[in-house]
């Protein structure tokens, strides 16, 4: 079926970005606007330690010039990724993110000044000028990284060098979802359908056989032709990062990104060691699902299929907000209000259209209601990214309420586990309802690949990173042939015996987008890890974890990640949720063992 161009999508069915800004000449109004007011940076420079008034002064006007730039860049960003293709939108994002290159540049003064204002007046300003009390926690976030702050003109040297190192990933957005383009296949009715981002995880799971070989030959038979060129974009990208790291004298990339989310390297080993601990639960799902299937051998393009066989059940988008509401029940009236304005007042862009990005994700601008990017096709899958989206939206928008500007943005570490727990709560209530043994295993398959494709696969993701990051420490280039190899090594050591690792998942690391916002994907295996947590204690009646969930998704970056887990009752700084969340696993895998 031929992709409708963005025209076509009924205005119903798509986001309203007027919210944030009425008009492109509005975007351009407040471009000129806020271009002309950087100049006051100048104003403040070399002036931080003259009083506490000047001192708050100019984190006032940071913050007001930050919301302005973020607001011309979300805007910009999201009507570009309604059609990559768009030109306009492309050059409108690229002057929004001049412009905050440009900002950056001339606010590169403010850290370094803050720290060279001796420590017994800063904490005079901060005791008796009342306003400075709105960025205590901003200061206490700039005093922690004293040690990795250099001299201003290094800063702003820094700073002024983004916007030039920052090709690898534009290139690779670009290339993915505007360039790229996959060849046509037959589906299981003989029709030709054209794989796109899109559908490409819908036609893995056909129960026709040959049409995800199909889908799945044809996908990465188009990145192994790019395959050099993606290495060398990936490999810009990883000594972008040790560049950066370097600079400002962290031992190597992955702890500067860790820094900044205030999290110690030990929970990303804490994660990688528990996950290789379970593997042998993993080994044992492979083993099922190749008994479930009657295969003689297992393929990298049966892992999707569920192992139940039956009618591909189609769920309109009415049907599927429905089911979203019913599922997350158990957070409450507000919370369930919050869903249904987003599903009434046009939060969501829905569909699937020429040129439009692919996946899905939640974005917005403080003080504007969230958004949510979606390419829904009517599986089951689908619904839950639905679910999943608007728990990141949600979570935006309880920070928003409860939080300034400057602590509202939630760090990327605890960013996946609103949206995760929305998941579990969701499949949980499916299981309760149903009285349907088929149905129950189908849902049970699909809990397990949750596991398996967020808990397992994101922690080899994070594995594969961590370790091309070290290669290139050691001096080691970062070739298509090495990257391959390891990441095939890498398949056959998750996935165990029974699995035949296909050469073609070689390159499933080239197409990987969250690869190139380095040590991000591990966070996506700890979320998970502890929204089933979270989940287990708000459906056991544990009103004092609903209380402290409620806290936790208002708290923004109020206290570093760790701590806010630790008010629903979760402490990520060990293993134990890992450990726990993959006990969980093997309890489902016992029962689907029973069901089929």
């Amino acid at each position: 079926m031929k992709l409708k161009k963005r025209e076509e999508i009924p205005v119903c069915d798509t986001w309203n970005l007027e919210d944030i800004l009425p008009s492109d000449e509005a975007w351009e109004d407040l471009f000129n606007e806020t271009e002309g007011s950087l100049s006051g940076y100048k104003t403040y420079e070399e002036h931080l330690a003259d009083s506490g008034e000047m001192l708050f002064s100019c984190l006032n006007f940071d913050e007001e010039i930050s919301l302005k730039i973020e607001t011309l860049f979300v805007y910009a960003r999201q009507k570009s990724d309604e059609d990559t293709g768009n030109a306009k939108y492309q050059g409108l994002s690229s002057r929004a993110r001049a412009l905050s290159y440009q900002a950056a540049g001339l606010s590169s003064y403010i850290v370094p000044g803050i720290l060279t204002i001796p420590e017994n007046l800063l904490k005079e300003y901060r005791e008796t000028v009342p306003a400075l009390k709105r960025y205590d926690r901003t200061l206490e976030i700039i005093l922690k990284k004293k040690e990795h702050t250099l001299p201003a003109a290094m800063e702003a040297l820094l700073a002024n060098s983004m916007e030039a190192t920052s090709g690898s990933s534009e290139i690779f957005n670009m290339f993915n979802n505007a360039d790229v383009k996959f060849p046509e296949i037959n589906d299981e009715k003989g029709k030709p359908v054209k794989i796109t981002h899109g559908n490409y995880v819908a036609l893995m799971e056909k129960q026709d056989r040959e049409v995800r070989k199909s889908a799945f030959y044809g996908l990465y038979g188009v990145y192994k032709q790019f395959d050099n060129t993606l290495a060398a974009t990936f490999s810009s990208n990883v000594k972008r990062a040790a560049f950066y790291a370097k600079a400002r004298n962290y031992s190597s990339a992955r702890a500067h990104s860790l820094a900044e989310n205030e999290v110690s390297e030990e929970v990303y080993d804490n994660l990688i060691q528990a996950v290789h601990d379970g593997l042998p639960y993993l080994h044992e799902y492979v083993s099922m699902r190749k008994k479930a299937l009657g295969a003689e051998s297992l393929h990298m393009y049966d892992l999707y299929v569920p192992m139940v066989s039956g009618e591909e059940r189609k769920i309109s988008f009415e049907d599927a907000k429905t089911m979203v509401l019913e599922g997350l029940r158990p957070l409450g009236d507000h919370y369930l209000a919050l869903l249904k304005e987003g599903f009434e007042k046009r939060w969501i862009d829905v569909y699937e259209n020429e040129g439009k990005r692919s996946g899905a994700y939640s974005w917005g601008v403080y003080g504007v209601h969230p958004y949510v990017l979606l390419n829904f096709n009517g599986t089951l899958d689908s619904v839950f990214t639905l679910a999943h989206e608007m728990g990141h939206a949600l979570h935006s928008w309880f920070s928003d309420k409860n939080q300034t500007y400057m602590d509202a943005g939630y760090k990327i570490f605890v960013a996946e586990v609103a949206s995760t727990c929305n998941e579990a709560l969701l499949i949980r209530h499916l299981l309760e309802i149903t009285e349907d043994k088929k149905e129950r295993a189908y849902l049970l398959n699909h809990f397990m690949d949750s596991f398996r494709g967020t808990l397992y696969r994101q922690a080899m993701f994070a594995e594969f990173e961590d370790k091309a990051h070290r290669l290139a420490a050691r001096g080691e280039a970062l070739t298509s042939e090495t990257l391959c190899k390891m990441y095939h090594q890498l398949n056959e050591e998750y996935f165990g015996p029974d699995m035949v690792v296909d050469p073609e998942i070689d390159y499933e690391w080239s197409r990987i987008p969250h690869f190139y916002t380095p040590f991000y994907v591990y966070q996506y295996a700890t979320g998970f890890s502890a929204a089933v947590a979270i989940s287990s204690r708000i459906l056991a009646g544990d009103e004092k974890t609903v209380k402290g969930y409620y806290e936790f998704l208002s708290g923004g970056c109020s206290m570093p990640p760790v701590e806010l887990l630790k008010l629903c009752g979760v402490d990520m700084s060990t293993a134990e949720p890992v450990k726990d969340a993959l006990l969980v696993f093997s309890g489902l895998l016992e029962e689907m063992k029973r069901l089929i």
